[in-house]
């Protein structure tokens, strides 16, 4: 039996568009980057930690698969993680407008004695984005509880003029590479 070990709708969202049956196990756990530690390791290493969590807290349960993801956005090596105010949001998307970043996905299964994870690379470029508009989306309080401050499926979806990668990665689950995975589990068609 497959486990998602995430709090995110837009994860829930994600897999039950391609029809992947699971049950989701939940977690709080704190997400901290490592001084030095590579943008693409602590989004791998933030993915596995939830994962493996979540096997250990379904450790009566026969057969359980856990998956766990984590997306963050990057900007010259600064991950921006989830803002904490709307001063926060604000100052997130003033360094995004008019630029191209990184958006990282890291996916793992893990399972007792088997391991596995895929992770995607998402380059995205923003227009230029004006005091105004900045203020107006941040207000709409969709920014909150995202990584980057933003939500590419809502509203943001207008500052986007180039994407070159996975959308639903940029959603927070990568599909093709969750799939892939999913397969050679025999947990999806």
């Amino acid at each position: 039996m497959l486990y998602l070990a995430s709090q995110s709708a837009r994860r829930r969202e994600l897999l039950d568009q391609i029809g992947v049956r699971y049950d989701t196990v939940e977690l709080d756990l704190p997400e901290v980057r490592a001084p030095g530690e590579p943008p693409a390791d602590y989004v791998s290493r933030v993915a596995r930690e939830k994962a493996r969590a979540g096997l250990l807290k379904l450790s009566g349960v026969r057969d359980a698969i856990v998956l766990g993801g984590d997306t963050e956005v990057v900007l010259d090596d600064e991950v921006f993680g989830k803002p904490a105010d709307a001063d926060h949001a604000t100052a997130m998307l003033r360094k995004l407008s008019g630029r191209t970043h990184e958006v990282i996905s890291a996916v793992w299964l893990v399972s007792d004695g088997h391991e596995e994870h895929a992770i995607s690379r998402t380059a995205v470029t923003f227009a230029t984005l004006d005091a105004t508009t900045i203020a107006a989306y941040v207000a709409s309080g969709e920014p909150m509880g995202r990584a980057g401050a933003y939500a590419i499926q809502g509203r943001a979806a207008a500052f986007v003029c180039r994407i070159d990668g996975s959308y639903s990665g940029v959603m927070g689950l990568p599909l093709f590479e969750t799939s892939a995975l999913l397969r050679r589990r025999g947990l999806h068609d």
